[in-house]
């Protein structure tokens, strides 16, 4: 998300929040396969973590928070040292940290494959590099963090997939590669689009997600808990 983002004026808001409805949203949805590889549950598996960059962390947590058998979504900082994992320094891009959100959920209910459907179709736009929307920089990255050498293999082969199904008009630039640390946002971040349904940014690149998420997945889709 940008650092300083513009307000106007609540008719402008709800007009524009009307428009990102009926015509579906800003940037269309993609429909994709299903993912010949996946981490299967374990009979006595509790609940797994994922974690996923896809640009501004406000609205891949809102999406993830609509998900069906995600019992938990919160916004944090992955990919640099703990010692910089603050809003005010991963906002220069020198960090290496990327804005990310770590995804609890029971793999009864969803599977890590089902959760990456969900993340390269409508959670962010794949083919974007260093950017997502109107933010730019190597913290608004696509990037998935495994946290298993199973969610590793399920991901690099999903993306495989999905290149060789020509889904995509442009490449995946998507990186992939193990966990090294998820670093907890500042509070204010948490459930922001929950607390600022409102804010113009929420209404145009956000709430769409929403509208698509339901409407491409009407079997997972949800209302959040809370």
């Amino acid at each position: 998300m940008a650092p300083i983002r513009s307000v106007l004026p609540a008719l402008v808001a709800a007009t524009l929040l009307a428009a990102c409805n009926l015509a579906g949203a800003r940037s269309k949805p993609v429909a994709l396969p299903d993912p010949k590889l996946d981490v299967p549950a374990s009979a006595t598996a509790g609940t797994e973590v994922a974690v996923f960059a896809g640009g501004c962390f406000w609205g891949v947590e809102a999406v993830f928070e609509h998900v069906r058998g995600v019992q938990d979504a919160v916004s944090g900082y992955a990919g640099g040292s703990a010692l910089s994992a603050r809003y005010a320094l991963v906002s220069t891009g020198r960090t290496g940290h990327a804005e990310a959100v770590k995804v609890t959920y029971d793999p009864k209910q969803v599977s890590y494959g089902q959760l990456l459907k969900v993340f390269f179709s409508v959670a962010h736009d794949p083919t974007q590099l260093d950017r997502q929307g109107p933010d730019k920089g190597p913290q608004y990255r696509s990037e998935i963090f495994a946290t298993s050498k199973a969610q590793q293999q399920a991901a690099a082969a999903y993306i495989r997939q999905l290149e060789a199904a020509d889904v995509f008009a442009s490449p995946i630039v998507t990186r992939v590669g193990p966990l090294d640390g998820f670093h907890l946002a500042e509070a204010h971040h948490q459930d922001y689009l929950r607390h600022h349904p409102d804010e113009p940014y929420i209404v145009y690149n956000d709430a769409p997600k929403l509208v698509h998420l339901k409407q491409m997945f009407p079997k997972l889709y949800r209302q959040p808990h809370g």
